[in-house]
């Protein structure tokens, strides 16, 4: 039986309705169960360790050398009472994955007796081997020594997988030479940097605060297909991307799958991930279709940068594991399916203080909003500066599938203000001063019995890359599958280093002026200079015309359509200065050298994929199907030679000859550029030589679907994946 079609009666004959595998629980209660919280650690701690591990959470200050066993046992307690038999120190090396290594809670008591035992020497340093971790050259692979260090800005939590439990410990990652290895140090570090940039601005614009923070809320966008399927297709397996695929006959041309029903089966998923997410205290809120078939997006509500990101990560895990639960696949990549929508993580990025306040939203602090204006001019200043480096920070071959095509933005960086805001500015560049606009007004739709609606300050333009969305900064091009530290880090140290920019001609401005008017004149005197140097990056129309790539190319703004071009941009001198005291010129070299790599791997097993499929799986159902016709022509005798049916058979041989050449041009591109001296080279080679090839390769092989007899096919097609579930 044809494998693809057993896959089909196993699909069907599935429950529309997965059972649940979590009970039936309000969110409030079952919120941060898993988590060793505040909550835990004040009944757990004594007065004056809970006090230091509160005040290390929030940043403020260490974590005190004497307190360290106390943290450690109340930990193995609370972890042990709830069935954990393991700890690990779960952290984020430069693979863009997570990485653990679980040591039991056992000692030696005796020479035949064991006992639990969790030290403060365990819980704040361990030593995996990192001589298999990407360095990008910061050390030789026989230099094996790695550190992991407990984080305490992001809280403990238990790990349920398997039928075990395991205590994991959120930590950073560093090199025996203290060359950081991870993606977490550089983030807590560019957050520190903009605290301290804008602090010396509250200071001066008279608004209290001790701490700063960065916020941040992540709209994970992905795709669910029935796991069946997802088992067929050796590409989703192995690079999460179907590399060949016809389009279904129906895609997403209705616009009908968006916010529409969602699938009971589907529901009873996402039901289950939440109910865990919600445990582990990921606060999720917002769930809805997307706009392609079986496309999806969860969102949560703003929390800490950091902790916000750790959460992102543990949710991507969660859905992975829970739809496994439910005989289904969660995709993450940014493009599986070609010519219908990709998925992305938009970032929703802003900066509270500690009272409350967020800067972003000019609305909490309306009778003082003079840092408002300086952090918006600081933000576009920064983004004019180093667009190339916000597209590097995005970049992967993954985002490349996604960028410019079907809603996504596109690869040129821009920012999006909004009405309002827009013509504040622009008055502010000529005028020097701004007119208050007043509240927005609301919306008369001539309905007696709807109430009234509110009117938001702007509107959303879904085309831009980095848009202002009423009280936050929305980074959409980052792609789905990305760890959405380094986006994060680099728009902290780019507007870090603009604040301080900002605030030092502000100082040299205000020197021996204290009045409010003279600072009113002189911040909008600052502001204005600014804006007018960066209003090149502003752009308030559609990203996605051709009008707009021809008018970024005048303003001089970076076109970076390809990954592999912006991988410089991490290294120049502008990115460096920014990136003082987050990372240096060294460790930069290798962030850029490990994500070549990483490009070059990535892009090889695809082609690797496609090889191996045409030649397993393509060919075989195709050569069948030309037999077949071959036969069908033999026995309709009399036929005239120029006949639709001749036609019929000369043709698909054809297409098959066109594959074969495809494929042989794709293997022999391949080898060419695997011989290419420099790592470099190689993955520029994959990028314009092998790649075009793959895609001649894949428009035969579509034809070719199209055209087989559909028992022959064995591939799991778009119109099954996409629909039946």
């Amino acid at each position: 039986m044809n494998p693809r079609f057993a896959a089909l009666a196993t699909v069907t004959s599935r429950s529309k309705i997965s059972p649940n595998t979590t009970p039936n629980e309000c969110s409030s209660e079952v919120f941060g169960t898993h988590v060793f919280n505040r909550k835990v650690m004040q009944k757990m701690l004594p007065r004056d360790v809970y006090k230091n591990v509160v005040r290390a959470m929030d940043a403020r200050e260490k974590i005190k050398p004497e307190h360290a066993d106390s943290i450690a046992m109340a930990m193995k307690e609370w972890a042990i009472e709830r069935g954990a038999t393991h700890y690990s120190h779960w952290f984020q090396p430069l693979t863009g994955a997570t990485a653990e290594k679980h040591d039991a809670f056992i000692d030696w008591n005796a020479p035949d007796q064991v006992i639990e035992k969790f030290s403060g020497k365990q819980l704040i340093q361990g030593e995996p081997d990192a001589s298999s971790f990407p360095s990008g050259g910061l050390r030789s692979t026989y230099e094996a020594r790695g550190y992991t260090g407990w984080d305490p800005t992001s809280p403990v939590f238990l790990w349920s997988g398997g039928d075990g439990v395991t205590l994991c410990i959120p930590s950073i990652f560093f090199s025996w030479t203290g060359a950081v290895l991870d993606t977490k140090i550089p983030l807590l570090r560019s957050d520190s940097k903009l605290k301290d940039a804008v602090l010396r601005l509250l200071k001066l614009t008279g608004i209290h605060a001790e701490h700063i923070n960065t916020t941040l809320g992540c709209e994970q966008e992905y795709f669910v297909i029935d796991r069946a399927w997802r088992n067929l297709r050796p590409d989703l397996v192995m690079g999460g991307r179907t590399v060949f695929g016809a389009s279904a006959p129906k895609g997403q041309q209705l616009q009908d799958h968006y916010f529409g029903s969602v699938k009971d089966r589907i529901l009873a998923f996402m039901r289950d991930f939440e109910i865990e997410a919600l445990r582990l205290g990921i606060p999720v809120k917002t769930r809805h279709n997307e706009v392609a078939p079986a496309q999806h997006e969860v969102a949560p509500v703003f929390e800490r940068s950091s902790l916000g990101i750790d959460h992102n990560i543990l949710l991507m895990e969660l859905m992975r594991q829970i739809a496994t639960k439910h005989d289904l696949s969660c995709l993450l990549h940014e493009k599986p399916f070609h010519d219908i929508n990709g998925s992305g993580k938009h970032c929703n990025w802003s900066i509270s203080t500690d009272t409350g306040i967020n800067l972003l939203d000019p609305s909490d602090t309306p009778e003082n909003n003079l840092h408002f204006i300086v952090i918006v001019a600081a933000i576009l200043d920064a983004v004019h500066r180093h667009s190339g480096l916000l597209r590097a920070s995005i970049a992967s071959a993954g985002n490349d599938f996604r960028l410019g095509g079907h809603e996504a933005p596109p690869a040129i960086i821009s920012v999006y203000l909004g009405e309002e805001l827009e013509r504040i500015l622009n008055d502010i560049e000529k005028k020097g001063s701004h007119i208050r606009e007043g509240k927005s007004k609301g919306y008369n739709l001539g309905l007696d019995v709807s109430p009234d609606f509110a009117k938001d300050a702007t509107d959303r333009n879904r085309t831009s890359p980095f848009a202002f969305t009423g009280n936050k900064f929305e980074f959409r091009a980052v792609g789905s599958s990305a760890n959405p530290s380094f986006p994060v880090t680099v728009l902290n140290a780019i507007v870090a280093e603009s604040v301080n920019r900002l605030v030092d001609d502000l100082e040299v401005a205000l020197k021996g002026k204290k009045g409010k008017e003279e600072l009113f004149t002189v911040v909008i005197e600052v502001a204005r200079k600014y804006l007018r140097q960066s209003k090149n990056v502003r752009f308030g129309g559609d990203n996605y015309s051709e009008e707009w790539q021809k008018e970024a190319k005048k303003r001089n703004l970076p076109i970076i359509k390809k990954s592999i071009d912006s991988f410089a941009e991490l290294t120049t001198p502008a990115t460096v200065a920014a990136f003082e005291r987050i990372l240096t010129e060294e460790e930069l070299k290798s962030r850029r050298d490990i994500l070549t790599e990483i490009y070059l791997h990535t892009v090889e097993i695809e082609v690797n994929l496609m090889i191996d499929l045409f030649r397993t799986k393509i060919l075989p159902a195709a050569f069948r199907w030309q037999k077949e016709l071959g036969k069908s022509l033999a026995n309709a005798a009399g036929l005239a030679k120029k006949s639709p049916q001749h036609a019929l058979v000369k043709d698909f041989s054809a297409l098959i000859d066109r594959a074969m050449h495809a494929c042989e041009g794709l293997e022999k591109a391949k080898e060419k550029a695997l011989n290419q001296k420099t790592l470099h080279a190689k993955a520029q080679a994959f990028c314009y030589a092998v790649l075009p090839e793959g895609e001649e390769l894949r428009a035969a092989v579509d034809h070719l679907e199209n055209l087989t007899d559909d028992q022959l096919w064995t591939l799991p097609k778009y119109r099954e994946m996409l629909f039946i579930v």
